[in-house]
């Protein structure tokens, strides 16, 4: 056969994902009518689909690729579309050994003739009928099931007449079972199965696996929903016309799916003081790092159906915008918030120009307030930072370090200790290792939760965030001042860039339960503000499935980036009516420094 470099070229790059990926998947992907498909075979063959069809016809002597007779084109045979590529692709050695693909051939014309003339042709490529890792399954127009057993040992069947008996030795010449989706269910794939139809599925699906043998339905629906459902029910082979989407879905759901064992344990306020006239006293603003909407609704819908966050009554919604771009980055959007500007993306505490703003740290400072934050971040990440440090751009560590030092700050709780190493920061703040050392700690205080990023949730890190919030208000309480505590859960974002659901619900419980420490404080206190919102929203996420009873959620992404959709924003205390409404993220400093205004 003549050998294209060009072609083989192509065949190396694109196979080396399907020898990568394709055992990740233990469902089989069944590129339904390949032929159809812009590039038939390689596209279904090197995005992950091990299982191929095509429809073969008679004519002249030839076997062409097609449907109807009508349709044939001279150039289209089994040969050139697909007998040829395979068995190019194993002499290069693309096919994996361990993965079975199933080239699943559907007779159009009459059964026993074609298929005496494909075994005349299969026999040109031993190749391909000696691999132990290709099937050769004949469907469509097939011999008598008795007679299965008197083809060639590379010759496999699709068994379609699941409810009649079959004997051992036609058995073994079986390489899958597939019926018609259609005779059991209507279902387009979008919602459900209807409880009616789902038994009548299950009932077929059960009586199948007794051959022991992959079972495939044909006539599906083909949307994401539909992979899911009967890889749920245990369809061994999906049936799709969209195998790279279908393979990428399957082979990524494992990481969009989320099933909570860890829960908050959710509060209900009083309500007593809420909304009220009253002169504010203190303020905790809480920050979940890229925590939009679907991604509260999901951690409420794991979390019981409800969360702390989900009892508070005053709501609204923030444009996160930054001064040079539509989607914000956390630096632009943690500087809005605590300027009342809007900047660049990048650029930490300064003006579009590079020009030091007052932050409200700074300013609440000259006022007599007592001021901390906390993070789950490395304290000089971009949406701490913007609360102390003045830096042209986000990655100048050192800077920013040396802005913390030289801060206002009564208190700080994050991870990064490594970059303050060299920094003397133990002259300005007093260093303590737990959170029990707060209640006998002096006037400026430093707790270093890890030497860098502090641990995922999900990955051991224990409940630091709602202690720390906790014992930081004790730590203000007893100091008798007014004060303002930033707390923010920077790891939703992380898991938001990361396109990982459960990342995102786990961080978003441990956050829920630092909100219930502030609400309750509030409730005792009678003078504290509590705000909640997000700097922006990460991953563009999504929650097409879930089940609220099983604590679990499918969640989809549509990046791997920022959003620039509006982010929630909720308050409780005295002048949280403030905060209902619509507008800019900037306003949110304003709104602040009207609540404490006599």
């Amino acid at each position: 056969m003549p050998f294209n470099m060009k072609a083989s070229l192509y065949i190396l790059f694109t196979c080396f994902i399907f020898t990568v990926n394709a055992q990740i998947n233990s469902k089989i992907i069944h590129s339904h009518n390949d032929y159809n498909q812009k590039v038939p075979f390689w596209n279904a063959y090197a995005n992950g689909a091990n299982s191929i069809e095509v429809d073969i016809i008679l004519k002249d002597n030839n076997l062409y690729v097609a449907h109807d007779s009508h349709k044939i084109n001279l150039k289209k045979t089994i040969e050139s579309l697909y007998l040829i590529p395979l068995e190019r692709a194993l002499y290069m050695n693309f096919k994996s050994s361990e993965a079975i693909l199933y080239l699943l051939i559907d007779i159009k014309s009459e059964g026993i003739i074609t298929l005496n003339k494909l075994i005349e042709v299969l026999k040109k490529y031993p190749k391909i009928i000696n691999s132990k890792s290709i099937k050769l399954v004949i469907s469509g127009n097939r011999p008598e099931i008795k007679n299965y057993s008197n083809y060639p040992k590379y010759i496999y069947f699709d068994h379609q007449e699941i409810q009649n008996s079959i004997s051992k030795s036609s058995l073994k010449k079986v390489a899958m079972i597939s019926t018609g989706f259609k005779q059991f269910s209507n279902w387009n794939g979008k919602g459900r199965l209807t409880h009616i139809d789902k038994q009548k599925v299950e009932k077929i699906i059960k009586l199948a696996k007794k051959l022991k043998k992959p079972f495939r339905f044909w006539a599906t629906p083909d949307s994401k929903t539909a992979w899911k459902a009967f890889s749920e029910l245990g369809v061994d082979i999906i049936n799709t016309d969209k195998p790279a989407k279908c393979f990428n879905y399957l082979n990524e759901l494992p990481q969009k799916i989320a099933e909570i064992k860890s829960f908050s344990k959710v509060y209900t306020p009083t309500f007593k003081i809420n909304s009220s006239k009253k002169t504010v006293k203190n303020i905790i603003l809480l920050i979940g790092d890229g925590n939009g909407l679907s991604q509260i609704s999901s951690t409420a819908l794991v979390n019981n159906g409800e969360l702390t966050l989900t009892q508070l009554k005053e709501i609204g919604l923030i444009k996160t915008q930054s001064a040079d771009d539509f989607t914000t980055d956390s630096a632009a959007a943690g500087t809005a918030l605590a300027t009342g500007k809007k900047t660049n993306n990048r650029a930490i505490g300064v003006n579009p120009k590079g020009k030091p703003i007052k932050n409200i740290i700074e300013i609440l400072f000259e006022q007599g307030f007592n001021t901390g934050i906390i993070t789950t971040d490395e304290i000089t990440g971009a949406t701490p930072a913007a609360f102390y440090a003045h830096q042209k751009d986000r990655s100048q560590k050192n800077k920013i370090a040396t802005d913390l030092i030289n801060s206002n700050l009564n208190l700080f709780v994050g991870g990064g200790s490594v970059t303050f190493e060299n920094l003397a920061i133990e002259t300005k703040f007093q260093l303590i290792k737990s959170t029990n050392d707060l209640k006998k700690a002096n006037h400026k205080v430093g707790f270093f939760i890890s030497k860098k990023k502090p641990t995922p949730v999900q990955n051991g890190r224990d409940n630091i965030l709602a202690e720390v919030t906790k014992e930081s208000l004790a730590f203000f309480k007893q100091k008798q001042k007014p004060f303002f505590l930033l707390v923010e859960a920077a790891q939703i974002d992380s898991f938001g860039h990361y396109n990982d659901t459960n990342g995102v619900i786990t961080e978003g419980i441990d956050f829920d339960k630092a909100i219930t420490e502030a609400i309750k404080f509030a409730d005792k206190d009678g003078e504290t503000l509590v705000i909640i919102t997000a700097d922006h929203e990460t991953g563009g996420f999504s929650i097409p499935q879930g089940n609220i009873k099983n604590h679990l959620i499918e969640g989809s992404f549509t990046t791997n980036d920022h959003t620039a959709t509006m982010v929630p924003i909720f308050a409780y205390g005295p002048q949280s009516h403030l905060f209902t409404g619509v507008y800019e993220n900037t306003e949110v400093f304003f709104k602040i420094l009207k609540s404490i205004s006599k």
